[in-house]
């Protein structure tokens, strides 16, 4: 509840100062569920060093849903300048639209990923049920919370990362991968829609004994609410989750606002953008700022997800589309 009156003031005062603003000088950036908090303080930092640039107010409002749900919104209507999401197929949505170019990727650094993070755990204080792994996850004393994979990019890494795990423990036997996941799923008491909403259910509803999130949120959860009531486990090993972003030509073209969504994220990947980013829990490229940051991020082997399951269109078609593997499993629940 204090992060959300934080970031209702933090809205509010982005709202008192829109009726200001030329139409040119506003944008709304679209993101995932839980990055609220991160772009408040992004967009505390960026105003003013814009304003000292270019000598422009500017105003950045913010919007935050499941990133399919986002993809979705913009289709149907939601005039976003930027889009900040967790997942690369989310973008090539709004591409397929016509929203995006079909070059996205090229037009900002690293794939157009300024920040990366993978799946990790929140679990009670002390650790009771000793939750260290992917494994630990379909013991059938354990409860897990993680949102639903149809409409969370982060819950779909999460299904995705126990499903590498699962590859790599029984050597690619696709029955027994199919009967781990099937285990983890029956183990998840409710399918919230977005990773927000999961966190409450977590640790305001108190269900479930381990919360699965990518390991920026567990950070910021467990500061929140007390290292007394939770603590915050990264497993040996997970999936990198690369976190995309982009300018939404259709919208920028008709606004006028492409200048300013270019700056925008590109200052993400400025020493001052990457360091706040990484003090919100992210794991960054810049190398000085990855650097000093060491010592706050646990190891961990990562694999990449077009080594394990090929590209993301034929992630999409195998396990989430409509009949795909998901829909198979979780029948099986």
């Amino acid at each position: 509840m204090k992060r959300i009156f934080r970031l209702s003031i933090a809205v509010a005062a982005v709202l008192a100062g829109t009726s200001l603003a030329r139409a040119e000088d506003k944008i709304l950036n679209a993101s995932y569920d839980i990055s609220r908090e991160l772009f408040v303080a992004v967009n505390e930092a960026f105003v003013p060093k814009y304003k000292a640039d270019t000598g422009k107010d500017v105003v950045v409002d913010q919007s935050h849903a499941g990133s399919s749900k986002q993809a979705r919104s913009i289709l149907e209507g939601l005039e976003a300048d930027v889009v900040t999401f967790n997942q690369v197929t989310d973008v090539e949505t709004l591409a397929k639209g016509g929203f995006v170019s079909t070059d996205w990727q090229r037009n900002f650094p690293n794939n157009a990923s300024p920040y990366y993070s993978f799946p990790a755990f929140v679990v009670r204080a002390g650790n009771p049920k000793n939750i260290k792994n992917w494994d630990d996850l379909v013991r059938d004393d354990v409860k897990v919370i993680f949102p639903n994979p149809k409409t969370s990019g982060n819950a779909r890494y999460t299904y995705l990362a126990a499903t590498a795990f699962a590859k790599k423990a029984y050597g690619g036997d696709e029955a027994k991968v199919k009967e781990f996941i099937t285990k983890l799923l029956n183990n998840v008491p409710v399918f919230d829609t977005g990773g927000r909403a999961a966190t409450t259910t977590f640790v305001e509803r108190n269900v479930g004994d381990v919360l699965v999130t990518f390991e920026a949120e567990t950070r910021g959860i467990v500061k929140e609410f007390g290292k007394d009531k939770l603590e915050a486990v990264t497993p040996p090993s997970s999936l990198l989750a690369e976190f995309p972003v982009a300018i939404v030509d259709k919208v920028v073209d008709a606004r006028g606002t492409r200048d300013l969504a270019k700056a925008y994220l590109d200052f993400l990947y400025t020493p001052e953008g990457q360091r706040i980013l990484a003090e919100n829990g992210n794991r960054v490229n810049d190398p000085e700022v990855s650097a000093a940051f060491k010592s706050e991020f646990p190891p961990v082997e990562l694999a990449k997800v077009e080594d394990v399951f090929g590209s993301w269109s034929d992630i999409q078609k195998t396990h989430f589309a409509s009949g795909g593997l998901l829909d198979e499993l979780y029948g099986q629940r």
